[in-house]
């Protein structure tokens, strides 16, 4: 994945959270603040406009542009959450092209970023739901030899199973576990806008 695609994986992402901002602030209505779409689209727009301004040297410039941007334009607990996570994954990727086992290693690094803010497992109904399952379906295509394409898809279509499950947990972590069992019954919508971002990976990939 270079450079080129890169921008393009944040610009996917910037549109299909434009498209679905309704949808993620009607979840977040149900368990939260109703403020997760809103926020979401509010992030990526401006990241859309601080890549269009920006000249970058390696696929880690881009992430690391994006996440600092997330964290100095959105608000709520998304912010801090998904801007720590892709400047987490932008550190590590130091050259202009990568791999499969590069990217794995730098998705990695984004969850263990969100992991030390928000101190979430999987089980408590957060955006870790669908990320982790997402990437032990990237770590089974990589070790079965797949390509690019196939561990992006693996994992989009994994996140989204983590993300389906946590309609029947209870949340216990972050606004929603305030509601205790009042939660269950509801998707949540920080593992509804990962998933988002992990089909926006693959839909990317898969085009280029």
């Amino acid at each position: 994945m270079d450079i080129a695609v890169t921008r393009a994986w944040m610009q996917a992402i910037a549109a299909v959270v434009d498209e679905r901002t309704d949808y993620l602030t009607q979840l977040d209505s149900a368990i939260g603040d109703a403020d997760h779409g809103t926020n979401m689209r509010r992030g990526f727009a401006a990241v859309r406009d601080a890549l269009a301004e920006f000249t970058p040297t390696t696929v880690g410039d881009v992430l690391t542009r994006t996440g600092s941007t997330l964290v100095s334009s959105v608000g709520g607990a998304s912010g801090p959450l998904y801007g720590s996570a892709f400047r987490a994954m932008g550190k590590g990727l130091v050259e202009p092209e990568v791999d499969g086992k590069q990217l794995l290693a730098a998705l990695t690094d984004g969850l263990a970023a969100i992991q030390r803010l928000g101190a979430a497992v999987p089980g408590d109904k957060t955006i870790v739901d669908a990320y982790v399952p997402a990437l032990a379906a990237w770590e089974r295509e990589l070790s079965a030899g797949a390509d690019l394409a196939a561990m992006a898809t693996a994992a989009a279509d994994a996140a989204e199973d983590g993300m389906r499950a946590t309609t029947a947990l209870q949340a216990r972590k972050g606004r929603a576990s305030y509601l205790g069992a009042r939660s269950i019954g509801h998707q949540d919508p920080g593992a509804t806008s990962t998933a988002l971002i992990f089909r926006a990976l693959a839909d990317t990939v898969a085009g280029t």
